[in-house]
């Protein structure tokens, strides 16, 4: 039971990244592009790590980054194989490098907000001198 637990963050990570890395792909490039901010879709890389990081046993960061590096290679073929991309394969590699940052950085911040609260919890609990 608990070894279904552990992996329930990495499969959470590996399924919502595919699905914004093809989302970011094939349906919101133009508008990123269009607008003049072409790295504003990788914030929602933020999104699997946050949900991931949820999910994960005690809020661990290492399951949605263990979730997003299984990901990536996946998203690469995908790419590759039903997108006609202008960019090299370097770029495409640097822009899933940098969503897997994002994911990351996701969950670090669910993390630490998750702390603050517990944090903030225990303090209103204790009784004031």
């Amino acid at each position: 039971m608990n070894i279904k637990r552990n992996w329930s963050g990495v499969a959470c990570c590996f399924l919502l990244f595919t699905a914004v890395c093809v989302s970011l792909t094939f349906k919101l490039k133009g508008a990123f592009f269009s607008a003049g901010y072409p790295g504003l879709g990788l914030l929602f890389f933020t999104l699997p790590g946050i949900a991931a990081s949820f999910f994960s046993r005690g809020g661990e960061v290492i399951r949605p980054l263990m979730g997003a590096i299984l990901a990536a290679p996946v998203c690469l073929v995908v790419m590759r194989m039903m997108f006609i991309s202008s960019r090299t394969l370097v770029q495409e590699l640097a822009w899933l490098l940098s969503g897997i940052f994002w994911c990351a950085l996701g969950a670090l911040c669910f993390l630490f907000v998750r702390r603050a609260l517990e944090h903030r919890r225990v303090k209103v609990k204790t009784p004031s001198e």
